[in-house]
């Protein structure tokens, strides 16, 4: 660990006065699969034939995501935790693609009188779409509250929170549930396959800020923050296990782009056949890319990947997601008073588990460029 939280004396938010949610978002219905493709391919020219051939996905789940729903657990367990530790921070929630949208949620904060707003975005790494995008939605949104009229409100993204023991502890237990899932016979050589979301090689080696540490690392920011909490939680379930040897990867999934385009691999039904044929009586997915069980997890790991795993007749358990743990939601908080602390000029003692450390509170202009021209993007230096 780098820094303890400072986690005495009063919860004080200033200059903050609310916090956004902000994710991704899913449909909620048959009838909002396709729009809400739209929504996040929109520029890109995917004939709608396409989409509706992806919307399988969601078609088998009744056409809902579950990620709204998870997110609204999130939000109220955010409120409770805040109202419990004295910090009164309304907290509100909006999505990129699908509603409650960002902007209508940036409106109804502005509404309601509030001015500097602490953003926590459900993506724990470095990374265009994780983060950068995120930056460039709110500067959309903010430029149309502008246009509109309202009063101007200045947004802080907070840290990138990967190496939280807040969001790596709960992995780590939820890893430990999982092993005691498989059969008594293979947990001791079972090995652990870390999953995320596979993106372009190119964007993967630009991820993080030019002065980033982990930039230091092949893949650039992307590939080293998930390596780094990979390696934390392998240690920690060794420890636990006494398995010292336990063989472990770093694999990717839901691989979406152009087949021409290099994206990084190996793809985890295809790791799951490695292991396989190398004789692993099983193995134990960890879905460390992910702050929820969404779709990506539900169908990629739970459907697909399972799936696979029984072609092959390789037992297999997936470790949950973070979710709405407790310790995540304590975590939200020390941020915001960590950050809370820094806008102020005090000193911090910031929560970092690993050798990289707590990430930076500002984005810097270069950070994960935007792969096809250059945007405005807001919460940066």
């Amino acid at each position: 660990m780098s820094d303890a939280p400072s986690t005495t004396g009063p919860a004080d938010a200033a200059p903050y006065d609310a916090l956004l949610l902000l994710s991704f978002g899913g449909p909620e219905g048959p009838e909002e699969v396709v729009p809400f493709l739209e929504n996040v391919t929109r520029g890109r020219g995917i004939p709608r034939e396409r989409l509706v051939e992806v919307g399988k996905h969601y078609f088998l789940f009744g056409g809902v995501s579950p990620i709204n729903e998870q997110n609204r657990e999130l939000l109220a367990a955010l409120r409770k935790d805040f109202a419990e530790h004295g910090l009164e921070l309304p907290v509100y929630w909006g999505n990129r693609n699908w509603a409650p949208y960002l902007v209508d949620a940036l409106r109804e904060i502005a509404d309601d009188g509030h001015r500097r707003i602490a953003v926590l975005a459900t993506s724990a790494y470095a990374g265009y779409s994780g983060c950068r995008q995120y930056r460039e939605n709110l500067a959309d949104a903010l430029a149309q509250l502008t246009a509109e009229g309202r009063p101007e409100l200045t947004v802080d993204k907070l840290r990138h929170f990967y190496n939280h023991p807040g969001f790596v502890e709960p992995m780590i237990e939820a890893t430990l549930a999982a092993l005691d899932r498989l059969p008594a016979q293979t947990r001791e050589r079972a090995p652990l396959a870390f999953t995320t979301h596979s993106i372009p090689t190119a964007m993967a080696e630009s991820s993080g800020a030019p002065d980033d540490p982990a930039r230091g690392t092949p893949g650039g920011a992307y590939v080293a923050q998930h390596l780094a909490v990979a390696g934390l939680v392998a240690e920690a379930v060794a420890a636990a296990t006494g398995v010292a040897d336990r063989p472990w990867e770093l694999v990717y999934q839901s691989r979406s782009g152009a087949p021409h385009i290099p994206w990084l691999e190996p793809d985890i039904c295809d790791h799951l056949v490695t292991l396989h044929e190398a004789g692993a009586p099983a193995a134990v997915m960890v879905p460390i890319g992910f702050v929820s069980d969404h779709m990506e997890v539900k169908y990629d790991l739970d459907t697909e990947a399972s799936a696979k795993a029984a072609e092959l007749g390789l037992p297999v358990a997936r470790a949950a997601t973070v979710g709405a743990d407790p310790r995540f939601t304590a975590a939200v908080r020390e941020l915001v008073l960590e950050r809370a602390a820094v806008e102020r000029g005090e000193s911090v003692r910031r929560c970092a588990l690993g050798a990289l450390g707590a990430s930076h509170d500002v984005c810097a202009v270069a950070c994960c460029p935007n792969p096809r021209a250059p945007r405005p993007a807001a919460a940066q230096a």
